[in-house]
């Protein structure tokens, strides 16, 4: 038996935390092999083309879209990959928009995401642009919020996300940031940026930090070709997504504060972390 989207939302917007039952998870977890990263990580790959062709057909709402990245989460549970959330209440108790910013590990995390921050209402993503910008990806992007960085110019990326966030929270939206910019194996303070923070005090709402453990696709070592994204599925590991307490004040304190905090989550599920300046 699967678990609806309904059922999910359900557990994390009124008991803050959602954990795979015995009925949703399969009893023994899939064997890593060539077949097992291929099924799976088609379920991540898809997402993407999938709403090209809804976009083209003039059919792609929100909805679909968070209906289609929900079906990852159904096929981790499908292959013994235990899902785990928790600590959703904290956001559950803040009534408006919000800054989310999160750990990068993988793509896994850009598809299971979105399932959960749009049960708190409408959001927007900072990607990088040349995702935003695949074939006939454009419009569907733009039309899932996604909004595109180029990561070439510093400048240029903050002026955006301060102009385009703002007026995106104004209009009732969360923004969501992965500050580390590209997937990350160690979670490191050299390659964390405070750019969501420093929107957050600019835009005058609070931060909520996330903390993502999506090990079992992690991206591939070598960093080459097409599907660079998808390295060897590891069945054996768990998906965990917690969330922490709306911080709010001073970008400075802001961005020391949500890196302390899912730095110590990262430690505690026993991920690499770097501390070094």
């Amino acid at each position: 038996m699967t678990v609806s989207l309904e059922k999910f939302r359900e557990d994390v917007v009124e008991r803050g935390s959602y954990r795979s039952s015995r009925e949703t998870l399969a009893p023994i977890a899939r064997k890593p092999g060539w077949w097992t990263t291929f099924s799976f990580s088609w379920s991540v790959f898809v997402v993407f083309p999938f709403c090209a062709i809804r976009e083209f057909f003039r059919s792609l709402t929100v909805e679909v879209w968070a209906r289609q990245c929900f079906k990852t989460v159904q096929k981790a549970e499908k292959f013994g990959i235990p899902v785990l959330l928790d600590g959703w209440e904290n956001r559950a108790n803040h009534k408006g928009p919000v800054v989310y910013l999160a750990n990068h590990m993988s793509t896994l995390e850009t598809i299971m995401l979105p399932p959960v921050l749009l049960a708190f209402g409408p959001i927007n993503i900072f990607v990088k642009a040349s995702l935003s910008h695949l074939p006939c990806l454009e419009k569907a992007a733009a039309h899932m919020g996604l909004i595109p960085l180029s990561r070439k110019s510093p400048r240029e990326d903050l002026m955006q996300v301060f102009t385009r966030g703002v007026e995106q929270i104004k209009a009732g939206h969360s923004i969501l940031i992965f500050p580390q910019g590209s997937r990350e194996r160690v979670f490191s303070r050299k390659a964390y940026s405070s750019i969501g923070a420093k929107l957050a005090e600019k835009a005058g709402v609070p931060v909520v930090p996330i903390a993502l453990k999506t090990d079992c696709e992690p991206t591939r070592p070598d960093g080459k070709g097409w599907f660079k994204d998808f390295g060897t599925v590891d069945p054996s590991k768990d998906v965990r997504i917690r969330c922490g307490a709306p911080i709010v004040g001073k970008a400075r304190d802001v961005h020391e504060k949500v890196f302390a905090w899912i730095k110590a989550q990262l430690d505690e599920w026993g991920l690499p972390t770097d501390d070094a300046r």
